[in-house]
């Protein structure tokens, strides 16, 4: 399997910048896959699992939020609001997170102020199902 070059940047901080066997990006389509010399194209991503596999051995593993991707003569570029590796995610924040989001959501509010809390909500929801499943798989 051939490696790729692959750039990922969240808004606060860089997450990952070198080469790649391949990628999985969570998409408005569902999970999106990449190997090297893939056509060249435009995404949007969505709050979900990213996997990054580095080698035959190893993977990387994060909890995304929304973004764009960019795939351009054998590159990829991922620009997220944030990006957090399963052992960075603070369970007890995530749960809290989703709650504020979820009794917010029952309360009455502009258009715009909704669509921004859902997102917060689908943030956290991630968060804790990407903590969840990487840790109990580490574990098994």
């Amino acid at each position: 399997m051939e490696k790729f070059k692959v750039k990922v940047l969240a808004a606060d901080k860089p997450f990952y910048e070198g080469e790649c066997l391949s990628l999985v990006i969570p998409t408005t389509r569902g999970e999106y896959g990449i190997l090297a010399h893939h056509c060249n194209m435009l995404g949007a991503i969505m709050p979900g699992l990213l996997r990054v596999k580095l080698d035959e051995t190893h993977t990387s593993y994060a909890s995304v939020s929304s973004g764009v991707f960019k795939v351009e003569n054998n590159e990829v570029l991922l620009l997220v609001d944030s990006i957090e590796r399963p052992e960075e995610i603070d369970i007890n924040r995530a749960k809290r997170d989703a709650d504020k989001a979820k009794e917010a959501l029952l309360q009455k509010m502009a258009r715009q102020e909704y669509y921004s809390t859902q997102i917060r909500l689908a943030r956290a929801i991630n968060r804790l199902k990407v903590k969840s499943n990487i840790t109990n798989n580490i574990n098994h």
